[in-house]
């Protein structure tokens, strides 16, 4: 006779490793954190060749419209490397141009950023804060010191060539590969299914994400223009760029454009202009992020948005200010190489932030939410009088 079994058992066995569960947590992390240390060691070269795959992956479907339309292979690649360079040269034209109107903008307004520094001094002494910081806060508002901090995050003319280049270079060579992938990808599938569908989706969550969100951050950024334009906000131009490139930045990418329009609308139009330009930057943002962008976008990248968050923050350590804008894409391959491609661990998407195996889950709470809310109702007599059971 046997003992009576104290619970289900398990459908199938659950492979265990003979590495003690903690010592492979911490394997991991220490992997991660080579790993991390070394993408921010090579960061000239990861963060220039991943952009320009981004660019690529957005501008292949028309390597694919060609192909359907017995377009030559090498004509379809031409197209596709003359898009890339389009796109490339079109957001370093209008980056250079506003950076242009900002350097001269800054001396006009010398003089009130000075008094603004010397107010906003004596504002944090009379907070509490000692004379030093309060010293730094007000030799941080001058032009010089605004130029340099700019300059900082760009570099220096030498290396901008130099990421030039290697975009450049790579836009050509990855143009050239991309038009073997949907052989290789035949050829990939039978051996690696799991790993042929992951990247697959990668490339059409990436395009997905970048496309939608720059059509959106386009139209936002014009907006902006022509509503800081109306305002009379000195560098408006600019702050639309600001505008446009922020919102690449999940979640913290409209406090960072906001600061600057506020600065020089107060120096121009004082505290009316302020409330304006809050009043406007929040409608527009909301709209956007909370409306219009999950609509076109919907569940493509299936983030969270604390990862979404932390993931920004991540990159934009290890990468700087281009990994915060290319946190998304670059989270969305870190998760296709550790998780999409092997099949075993795949079920750890939801931990990400991917809704589509527990949607089942969620019905049922929602459900039982609304189930315990019409229970706690008080009875509503009927028309005639009586009491509704």
């Amino acid at each position: 006779m046997q003992p009576e079994s104290s619970g289900p058992e398990p459908s199938e066995p659950v492979p265990r490793s003979g590495i003690p569960r903690a010592t492979t947590i911490l394997l991991a992390l220490a992997g991660a954190t080579v790993a991390a240390f070394g993408i921010a060691a090579i960061q000239g070269i990861f963060t220039p060749v991943f952009l320009a795959l981004v660019i690529i992956i957005c501008v292949h479907p028309m390597r694919r419209w060609m192909q359907r339309h017995g377009v030559p292979r090498g004509i379809g690649t031409g197209t596709t490397i003359a898009a890339g360079f389009a796109v490339l040269i079109g957001l370093s034209v209008v980056l250079l141009a506003a950076l242009a109107q900002f350097s001269a903008l800054l001396p006009q307004y010398a003089p009130q950023l000075q008094q603004l520094g010397e107010s906003i001094a004596q504002l944090l002494e009379s907070a509490g804060f000692g004379s030093e910081q309060a010293q730094t806060v007000q030799q941080a508002l001058t032009p010089g010191r605004i130029i340099e901090f700019i300059t900082g995050l760009l570099g220096n003319i030498t290396g901008m060539i130099g990421v030039l280049v290697i975009i450049l270079t790579m836009l050509i060579l990855m143009a050239v590969d991309g038009g073997r992938m949907a052989a290789l990808l035949t050829h990939l599938q039978p051996h690696r299914p799991a790993m042929a569908t992951a990247f697959s989706g990668f490339a059409v969550d990436v395009r997905r994400y970048t496309v939608a969100t720059t059509i959106l951050g386009a139209a936002q950024g014009l907006f902006n223009w022509l509503v800081l334009f109306l305002l009379q906000v000195p560098g408006a131009m600019a702050w639309g760029v600001l505008s446009f490139i922020c919102s690449f930045i999940p979640n913290i990418g409209y406090f960072i454009a906001i600061i600057p329009p506020l600065v020089f609308g107060a120096l121009s139009g004082g505290w009316p202009v302020v409330f304006a330009v809050i009043v406007i930057y929040g409608v527009i943002n909301s709209v956007i992020q909370s409306i219009i962008q999950p609509k076109y976008i919907g569940n493509a990248v299936s983030l969270s948005e604390t990862l979404t968050f932390v993931s920004v923050l991540f990159w934009a350590v290890i990468l700087g200010p281009v990994g915060a804008i290319l946190a998304v894409p670059l989270t969305l391959l870190v998760r296709t190489i550790l998780l999409d491609s092997d099949p075993s661990k795949v079920w750890r998407r939801a931990l990400t932030g991917d809704k589509k195996d527990i949607e089942a889950a969620l019905k049922l709470e929602d459900d039982a939410i609304r189930a315990r809310r019409a229970r706690r109702r008080p009875d509503r007599p009927h028309r005639d009088g009586t009491q509704q059971e």
